[in-house]
């Protein structure tokens, strides 16, 4: 624990580089060169130096010195990669460009998150947990299409959060906890806890971690009577796992976890009205329950190991939101006049994963990873769109049995099947080419189950309307079945010219899976000229080539990662609306490209001083468009994607001898995001009318610093986030119908964090 506090930001990348430095504060802070880092990132365990594609790793005590305890932090330091999360379980990453909007309705993200072997991340409507990141063992950022080993949705990368197993060797616990003060009157409280008992010494143990986090909101919502700090948190939740070695070969994990995270409001806000201020009807709520299930067998064979890993998970969901901005002037605040207008939509997916690989060990001219993966998920959707009682009394509109003028129930089913290998020759030590294939097929089919609908959106819209409305039955049907399979391939060449520096080149490709939409054939009440809803999107494709180079200099005093990279793009997934009711759906359009650079320097220049650096410089725009597809999407060709041109971090970090018995360490962050646009700029069915909603987020910059103290067996650490109180809008929302769109950095954070290791 120790070392778990006492580095801050800058100290925790050292700790990340090598399990020697993550042992003690001293060790971490008095080391002569930054390590090596371990990965498994290609499936097996690896140097992260031999690794022919650009990864990123966090230790345990990386996250913790930082303060990171969910996604928010990951980025600061992961080049190439940002967060679009403007509230609480609302989150999709943006790796190497390739988005193009910060939202991904109705879309499979762009970065696959897994874990441990579970699949969590989700399509961009929907709410997506935040996890818990105390006690794991490690996370990596993989950026470029990993879809050989990692699938669908890794289309720009893959976020792995890598779990602590059982120790039976010993007996281990610890404590953390943090007190923070957000803006003047916000208190932030935050507690973990870990405790690992061996029950048979060197043959079976068993893990236990608990979290509780209770923040106070920063945002008023004036639109419920102005109710101050709405945007709330109650997160809680742990997982317990059992590990059985009964022989020196062979062991069972068995895990159980449940994460509940539920905001009480969206941070969103609206700028008009002043910072942390927002405007809905009711509380926005983006709240989820996950429940993983996981049973792990490893056995070592001569020359090879299996892996075998079964996962069931329930993920709930609320998705309620106010959608009367769609009817009302950009920037208005809604009266109870306007037009009531809201969905509240329940989810429940149940997903099904089974994963079985065969990994050679290492050592030879082969290194080979064979395996096979399958995934059965059903998804259901209650969609239950409102008025309000006051606006329905108001218009005197009468003939519903609540509020509800329409509800939809939907589901749908899925099934992922696929086999994959990935194989390296090594012609010589300082020369070795991967290869890499995956052939899968995946198949989606939507069921409305019922409903009904109703002409209330016409009726509000026509002046002086008023009376019984319209009730229409929805008739269950069956959507059509989409299908689909190919190949997902990779191929590197790897070049030591010496012992500490690796150069590689490689070429791969990553997509998504085909989406269904739930409203096909649908057209418009409003406006029956409208575009009429499409059956679906098909599967994009995306193409990376990169090059790369990973040396360590200086002793070991000194290292550098750089990466460049030209991505392909083509049949682009995107969400669209259609104007007339804010109907979201997805379809396909032409052709993107990506091209940038990825650096990472991190430098010890005297004993117990680091100082590093990293980020990415990116460009990233339409380039191939028909007039058809821009009238549908509102792209146009030379329109810029979803993404900063430049964005990196900037570190310092000092650790020293308080007194004999304390070590010290000072450490800070600077983050430096680029600004960009938050949607394409047209009105989807008016080419070159400039949508009323577009607009760019703005450039910001982020400060942070922590001083810790560390004891015998306490540690103790006072720490600052976004020291200067920036306040710049990180987020711009694509959709009109929120009234609030935009998000704003979060305010001014001071605290304390407590540790204890028993």
């Amino acid at each position: 624990m120790r070392s778990l506090l006492l580095g801050s930001a800058c100290a925790a990348t050292l700790a990340a580089a090598s399990p020697a430095l993550a042992q003690t504060a001293p060790q971490a802070t008095q080391a002569t060169d930054v390590g090596e880092v371990i990965v498994t990132a290609t499936r097996r365990a690896e140097r992260l130096q031999d690794v022919p594609l650009s990864v990123t790793a966090y230790s345990q005590e990386a996250l913790t010195a930082k303060g990171i305890v969910g996604y928010e932090g990951l980025a600061v330091e992961t080049p190439g990669v940002v967060l679009n999360r403007p509230t609480a379980n609302f989150n999709n990453f943006t790796a190497r460009g390739i988005a193009t909007n910060g939202y991904g309705a109705n879309l499979q993200s762009t970065v696959a998150v897994y874990i441990d072997e579970l699949p969590i991340s989700t399509i961009g409507n929907t709410t997506v947990l935040d996890p818990n990141l105390y006690d794991v063992e490690r996370v990596e950022f993989l950026r470029g299409p990993q879809g050989t080993l990692f699938g669908s949705g890794s289309l720009s990368g893959a976020l792995r959060i890598l779990t602590k197993k059982p120790d039976s060797s010993a007996f281990d616990a610890s404590v953390l906890v943090d007190y923070g003060m957000v803006g003047s009157d916000s208190l932030r409280q935050r507690y973990n806890a870990m405790v690992n008992v061996p029950l048979v010494q060197d043959k079976l143990a068993i893990r236990a971690v608990g979290f509780l986090r209770k923040e106070e909101g920063y945002v008023d919502n004036v639109g419920l009577a102005n109710r101050k700090n709405s945007n709330d948190l109650d997160y809680a939740g742990g997982r317990v796992s059992l590990l059985w070695e009964p022989t020196d070969r062979t062991s069972v994990k068995l895990l159980v976890s449940r994460e509940v995270s539920k905001p009480r409001d969206s941070s969103t806000v609206s700028p008009a009205l002043g910072h942390d201020r927002r405007v809905s009807d009711r509380p926005d709520l983006f709240q989820g329950w996950l429940t993983s299930y996981n049973a792990t067998i490893e056995h070592q064979f001569d020359g090879a190991q299996f892996t075998s890993s079964t996962t069931w998970s329930e993920f709930d969901q609320k998705f309620y939101v106010d959608l009367a901005g769609t009817f009302l002037p950009q920037g208005a605040v809604p009266g109870p006049t306007s037009i009531a207008f809201g969905l509240d939509a329940d989810a429940y997916q149940d997903t099904f994963v089974q994963e079985a690989r065969l990994a050679s060990d290492p050592g030879g001219r082969w290194d080979w990873v064979v395996g096979g993966f399958f995934l059965d998920r059903r998804w259901d959707v209650d969609y239950n769109y409102r008025s309000r009682p006051d606006y329905l009394a108001f218009r005197g509109f009468t003939g519903l049995s609540d509020e509800y003028y329409q509800r939809q129930f939907n589901h749908t089913n899925s099934q992922e099947l696929a086999g994959f290998g990935n194989v390296t020759y090594r012609f010589s030590e300082n020369f070795w080419v991967t290869g890499g294939l995956r052939y899968g097929g995946f198949e989606a089919q939507s069921h409305v189950e019922g409903g009904y609908n109703s002409n209330y959106l016409a009726a509000a819209l026509t002046p002086g309307f008023s009376g019984p409305l319209t009730i229409v039955p929805i008739a269950p049907v069956t959507g059509v079945k989409a299908k689909e399979t190919g190949p997902s391939y990779k191929i590197s060449l790897s070049y030591k010219p010496t012992p500490n520096l690796t150069t590689y080149a490689t070429v791969s490709t990553g997509f998504r899976t085909p989406i269904v939409n739930g409203f096909a054939g649908r057209p418009s009440v409003v406006d029956p000229t409208d575009i009429i809803i499409p059956p679906g999107a098909d599967s994009d494709d995306l193409t990376n080539y990169e090059i790369g180079l990973k040396g360590r200099w200086l002793n070991g005093r000194l290292t550098t990662n750089l990466a460049a990279y030209w991505i392909d793009w083509k049949n682009i997934q995107v969400q669209a609306n259609r104007v007339s009711d804010s109907v979201q759906f997805a379809t396909n359009i032409g052709q993107a490209y990506s091209r940038g650079l990825e650096f990472e320097i991190i430098a010890l220049p005297m004993e117990g001083l680091t100082v590093g650096a990293n980020g990415a410089f990116n460009e990233a725009e339409v380039s191939k468009l028909s007039p058809t597809e821009a009238a549908i999407s509102g792209a146009g060709e030379g329109v810029r994607l979803a993404s900063p041109r430049f964005q990196g971090a900037a570190y310092v970090n000092y650790g020293f001898d308080l007194t004999p018995e304390a070590r010290a360490n000072f450490s800070a962050v600077v983050q430096r995001v680029g600004k960009y646009p938050g949607l394409f700029p047209y009105i989807p069915g008016r080419p070159g009318v400039l949508q009323p909603t577009y607009d760019y987020t703005e450039a910001y910059t982020n400060v942070n610093a922590t001083f810790a103290v560390a004891f015998d067996t306490w540690t103790v650490a006072a720490y600052v986030e976004n020291l200067f109180d920036s306040r710049k809008i990180t987020y711009v929302h694509p959709e009109a119908f929120l009234a609030s769109r935009y998000a704003e950095q979060r305010p001014r954070t001071f605290g304390v964090r407590v540790g204890y290791d028993f």
